[in-house]
Parts: C-alpha cells; structure tokens; sequence
C-alpha cells in the first residue's frame, strides 16, 4: 500500500524539489525535532542516513542528526549544513523539508508545525477525506443551528434529539443531543449505531448490521444535564423497511438506554454542506481526533 503511495508521487516529488525551494528545518544532536502534521501521515522518507528518526504518533515524526556516540564533537556537522531532505507522504498532502544543521541547540526546532501552505496536494483515492478536514467539518456542524424536529426520543427522564443530519463528501455527519432531566447523571458505557428492520418480530428473522463510525467529536463519558456530540458515517443507503439506529448505553447498574430512530426519509433529506459554514470554524485541535467511537 506504501509502494504504490509512494510511486505515485515519485513524479510529483522531482517537480516539486524542482520547481520549488523547500522550507528548511535546523536541528542539533541534543535536542530531538518532532514534526507534526495537519493529516495522518502515511510514509515518512529520509534522503540520507545523516538523519535517523522514527514515527512516533499518528502524524507526527522525531527526528535528529545520527552519531555514532556522545563522544563525537560538533564539528562533525558545520553550522547550516545540508544533512539531507526530509519528505512527508500524508493523506492527501505532502510535505517536503531540508535539514540543516545548527551548532547552537537553541536554534534548533523541538516541535515544528507543519502548515498546508508548506504542503502540495495529489490524488489518492483511498482517502476521500483527511481526518482533519473530516474534525473541521464536524466541528462546523456542531456549532450549526438545529434544523431537524422530527426524531425526538424520550426515556428514563431522557430526551434525545437529532439536530442535524449533513452529506459531505462520502460521509454523513449526524449531529445529536442529549438531555438529562433527573438528578443523576449519565454516565455514557458505549454507543451503537445499527441497520435494522423498521418493525422487529421474530428475532431469528430480525436482520440487524452494526456499523461503526469513523469519526466522532465528543468524547466525554459523564454528563449532568446536556450533551451533543456529531458521528461520521460512511455514505449508505437502504430500504424504507430498515431504519437507522443510535443507542447510547448507560454504565449503571439501571442501564439506562436511549435510542434515536432515523428513518430513510430523514436521510434522504440531508442538508448538503455551505462551505461558508467553515469560515467561522477554526481547525479542530488534532488530538482530539479520534477513529472509533470511544465515549
């Protein structure tokens, strides 16, 4: 999956050391550089064993000048001196960097944030979004008045409520709350999203598919009275006799469940995304992205 990453911005990367001059990164043998990436970072390549590092986190690398021992002297590097090129292949961006040596570790970079601007985009058709972009959207979403007044559930002094239901891109982003109207709060053990029939019999005739979000932007696990969080979902579609299912279990002995029913109409009526809702929404903090849901 790497190699075919990889030769398919080959030809990329020569235009862009080509065309454009590549920012440039100092590092020092007593301090170790941690580059950090806007997406996940799918191949890391180093132009010279000059450099050793390692990827450390889903988008981030360390990095520092190789040496045989602490006992070589820093002459073995001059100041400003080219130890080789660093290449960053993320999700839909790469980022190209030259490391330069300092003999001073104050100039070094400890952490060195990557900027879009510094990156050149290409095609990759596994990722149709970068999970940043994916948390912008999200987090754009959550902000967003609520247009939905149809799937309303209420329980065990629980009301549950859709509050918007977007398509953007491949996925849909479902934005719901919850309200806690008794004096104990909820404390949150799991959340399930579910394909099932719209009308339950039998349970051997019941045909029940679980799905698994790819994105979710809450993750606190105890509320006292009002809680709203956004799941992503892979882009589905199914028939009028099957419905969508959100339950949110408690973790308690009462095992209080709520659950939001989001029938088919409801999901071919989704807004689709205005781009001006992004321009009050500042990019999500990266560590708060997460892959699966994890309340």
């Amino acid at each position: 999956m790497k190699f075919k990453i990889l030769s398919a911005v080959c030809c990329m990367l020569s235009f862009i050391s080509s065309a454009f001059a590549n920012e440039k990164i100092y590092v020092n043998r007593e301090v170790t550089t941690h580059i950090v990436m806007p997406e996940n970072i799918k191949l890391v390549d180093i132009s010279t064993t000059k450099i050793i590092g390692n990827q450390c986190a889903d988008n981030i690398v360390r990095i520092k000048p190789y040496q045989e021992n602490d006992s070589i002297p820093d002459t073995e590097y001059k100041e400003a001196e080219l130890l080789g090129t660093l290449t960053l292949i993320g999700e839909r961006h790469i980022a190209q960097y030259d490391i330069l040596y300092t003999t001073s570790p104050n100039m070094a970079a400890s952490i060195y944030q990557v900027a879009y601007s510094d990156t050149k985009s290409y095609i990759n058709p596994e990722v149709s979004m970068p999970m940043s972009e994916m948390a912008r959207y999200a987090w754009a979403v959550y902000g967003s008045k609520r247009k939905f007044n149809q799937v309303v559930s209420k329980a065990h002094g629980m009301k549950a409520t859709v509050n918007n239901i977007y398509s953007i891109g491949d996925f849909f982003f479902i934005d719901y709350s919850l309200q806690n109207k008794t004096k104990i709060s909820y404390d949150i053990e799991e959340i399930r999203v579910k394909l099932t029939d719209k009308k339950e019999t039998k349970a051997t005739n019941s045909q029940t598919i679980e799905l698994t979000p790819v994105f979710s932007l809450n993750h606190a696990k105890k509320f006292k009275r009002d809680y709203r969080n956004v799941l992503v979902l892979p882009k589905l579609t199914f028939p009028d006799e099957k419905v969508l299912r959100l339950e949110i279990f408690e973790n308690q002995i009462s095992g209080r469940v709520i659950t939001l029913t989001i029938e088919y109409e409801d999901i071919l009526h989704a807004d689709g995304f205005d781009s001006d809702i992004l321009k009050d929404a500042a990019y999500y903090p990266y560590y708060h992205i997460s892959y699966t849901v994890k309340p």
